[in-house]
């Protein structure tokens, strides 16, 4: 204990400052580290987050003090160098009772007078209150996994609790990728219908025959191939929720028999003579204007009224400006613990390439976006060189506001295919070139070259086919 006291401060004031004691001062956890990473002396901070003695661990490694993931998946200290900047990131600690906590650890080399390196200070903060401030913020902003805090998502919050809990069909309406499936998630999870199934159907993903006994079921020998009976969808949606998705694509033959259903709650499967009756919720989903197709008469008029009782709109990201900043940092936060990463944030360079970029995709996009961006970055700060490159060659304001920079053009250029400001190329030729560069990186790989677009592989063969580039 006496040797832990040794060491003094002098030139502050005409006496001698004991250290140890003014180490004790400071509310963060301090740890001093000799060169082969063993711990000289810490403060009574640390004391308390680990819940060790400093006087058993003085000499001994780093890590048998901190017990932190990050020991575990390679520890930063052996690449500090006596010219090196502070270091920070988060990470967790196991302390003496064996409880994981959430810290933020800054790590700077320590040098003597002549500059010659003789160790490294560690700094651990608890961020515990933090993390439970922001999961908090975060409930607020959130219901279910549905995340927003725009006027609209507000109201959506509000209404979607009262009509989960009646057994009205349900129509949700909006553009791909606005989360209309995580909508008629939440309805279910919030129903009285909760413990009971949640059954799926797309009901543009299979053929008219094969989609009628998918959803009614069969009798055996219905047909050719019919060797043995089949329950459909409704019948295992009951007690439950059955969700429709992009109803717009329902064949009319089979929007009569939907309708019937919602009528008298009976189903017909192919090939039987007798009739079931199913206790099952309708929830249905599009992003198709309904009502033009049924003036083009593509879909019934009384279906759309017996599917519209309750309509909810999920508005696109374009009109959601305020929750642009929500999702990323939600995005952010999951896709850096996926994937390990050290990531902290966006630069502010890159975050306002993001806020201003209309998001035709919508949220589905905007994960994207992330996901290819923590991928691809090495660092603990997202850059705008880490954005997918088309962001840059779409036709939006911030790219119309850097044009008369000469300096910024040649940035902007380094992201688009070859030249293509400077060759003055149109928007679909630049896109062609985009996608045979995501192509070639991608050594013919469609579902990686999708990513690197930050496009969904359905709207990549979309592309490929729309500028006839061969598969």
């Amino acid at each position: 204990m006496n040797q832990i006291r040794l060491p003094q401060i002098t030139g502050l004031s005409k006496t001698s400052i004991s250290f140890l004691p003014f180490l004790d001062k400071i509310p963060v956890g301090v740890c001093i580290l000799s060169l082969d990473c063993r711990v000289v002396l810490f403060n009574q901070a640390m004391e308390i987050l680990t819940g060790f003695s400093r006087e058993k661990f003085c000499g001994v490694p780093c890590c048998y003090l901190l017990r932190s993931n990050i020991c575990v998946q390679g520890c930063p200290l052996p690449s500090i160098k006596s010219d090196s900047g502070p270091t920070s990131f988060e990470a967790n600690i196991i302390n003496r009772d064996r409880e994981k906590i959430p810290v933020r650890i800054t790590l700077e080399p320590i040098v003597d007078i002549s500059g010659k390196h003789t160790g490294f200070l560690e700094v651990v903060e608890d961020i515990r209150l933090l993390k439970e401030a922001n999961t908090e913020l975060s409930r607020a902003y959130s219901f279910g996994k549905i995340i927003g805090k725009s006027p609209q998502m507000e109201r959506l919050y509000r209404i979607v609790p009262m009509i989960a809990q009646t057994d009205s069909p349900i129509l949700i309406t909006g553009e791909t990728g606005t989360g209309k499936d995580l909508l008629a998630e939440v309805i279910h999870r919030e129903s009285r219908r909760a413990k009971g199934p949640f059954i799926k159907v797309n009901c543009g993903a299979l053929p008219e025959n094969l989609l009628e006994t998918e959803l009614f079921g069969h009798k055996k020998g219905a047909f050719t191939g019919a060797i043995e009976s089949r329950q459909g969808r409704f019948h295992l949606a009951h007690n439950g929720t059955l969700y429709l998705t992009e109803i717009g694509d329902l064949p009319l033959p089979l929007q009569v028999k939907l309708l019937t259903f919602l009528d008298d709650k009976i189903i017909h499967p192919l090939g039987d003579s007798k009739s079931y009756h199913v206790d099952v919720r309708i929830v249905a989903a599009t992003h198709r204007n309904l009502e033009q197709m049924v003036r083009e008469k593509r879909f019934r008029e009384d279906l759309l009224f017996r599917l519209n009782v309750v309509r909810l709109e999920l508005p696109p990201l374009r009109e959601r400006k305020d929750d642009v900043r929500l999702l990323l940092d939600h995005f952010l936060a999951r896709f850096v613990s996926q994937f390990k990463k050290r990531i902290r944030k966006f630069s502010d360079e890159a975050l306002r390439v993001l806020l201003r970029y209309p998001y035709p995709g919508n949220v589905r996009e905007l994960k994207n976006i992330v996901e290819y961006s923590v991928n691809i970055c090495t660092e603990d700060t997202i850059q705008e060189w880490h954005l997918p490159a088309y962001l840059f060659s779409a036709k939006t304001d911030f790219i119309d506001d850097r044009l008369n920079d000469k300096e910024q053009l040649d940035s902007v250029d380094s992201f688009l295919p070859a030249g293509a400001l400077k060759e003055n190329l149109d928007w679909e030729t630049m896109e062609k070139k985009m996608i045979i560069d995501a192509l070639v990186k991608a050594k013919g790989k469609k579902g990686k070259a999708a990513a690197f677009l930050g496009w969904g592989r359905s709207t990549l063969w979309r592309k490929m086919k729309q500028y006839g580039i061969s598969s």
